[in-house]
């Protein structure tokens, strides 16, 4: 895995090995199974039932981590949080802040295009119940540590949606970076801010799910402003 990951030499190249991963048998399994028994009402689909690459732009500034792609959201579409609620509302607030070109996000071909933004995900597979185990995670880094290296030139800030994300970040300070990372780590929030000499600002955000957004926890408001942050702290007018 860390040498296939190393093999590509720009994010097409990237994309397409992601793409190829059949590294953890179980996601593996999960992925493959959902996209055969699919929902229902998706039922007339072709899930893309594979990995999920990242998308946006080559020399974005801002980089969105999230945690995986969702079942029948990226699973089905084959687009990191296109086709889900959770996609909804994180290109709904991308579009309000001037990182996307719409509001909306149903399918690849749909046009949307990114600004001085990529988005990423820890792991590339659909987990059971969303939650990856240990291992899955660290047997996938390596495709988000080529990924951050490939826009290292450009990246200047990372918004981690969640506790998850939060943490498979420390881990691309030293690979990509050469930074230790920092002892003790800093805690997740919602709005928490950690800023090295060497690399990218990370800034907190409550995950885009429903759980979130249905209860009020994390609102439009509220990701407007850390968009916001990120945007100053890119540079990105």
């Amino acid at each position: 895995m860390v040498a296939r990951a190393a093999r590509a030499t720009d994010l097409a190249d990237l994309d397409g090995a992601v793409s190829n991963c059949f590294a953890c048998p179980r996601l593996v399994a999960w992925r493959e199974e959902v996209a055969r028994t699919k929902r229902a009402a998706f039922r007339d689909q072709e899930y893309w039932g594979r990995p999920v690459p990242g998308f946006g732009a080559p020399d974005a500034r801002i980089g969105i981590l999230g945690l995986a792609p969702a079942a029948h959201g990226g699973n089905r579409t084959g687009r990191i949080f296109t086709g889900d609620r959770s996609g909804d509302v994180l290109f709904a607030a991308l579009h309000r802040a001037g990182l996307a070109n719409q509001p909306t996000s149903v399918a690849a071909d749909d046009g949307l295009a990114l600004r001085d933004t990529r988005i990423f995900a820890a792991v590339r597979c659909a987990p059971p119940d969303n939650k990856p185990t240990p291992v899955e995670r660290d047997t996938c880094a390596p495709w988000l540590h080529r990924e951050v290296a490939l826009i290292r030139p450009t990246l200047r800030v990372v918004v981690a949606l969640g506790a998850f994300a939060w943490a498979a970040w420390w881990p691309v300070l030293r690979d990509v970076y050469g930074t230790r990372p920092p002892t003790p780590r800093p805690a997740f929030g919602h709005g928490a801010h950690w800023s090295g000499m060497s690399a990218p600002d990370l800034l907190g955000c409550y995950h885009v799910s429903q759980q979130n957004t249905f209860t009020g926890r994390l609102t439009p408001g509220m990701l407007d402003d850390v968009f916001a942050r990120a945007k100053q702290l890119a540079g990105v007018d």
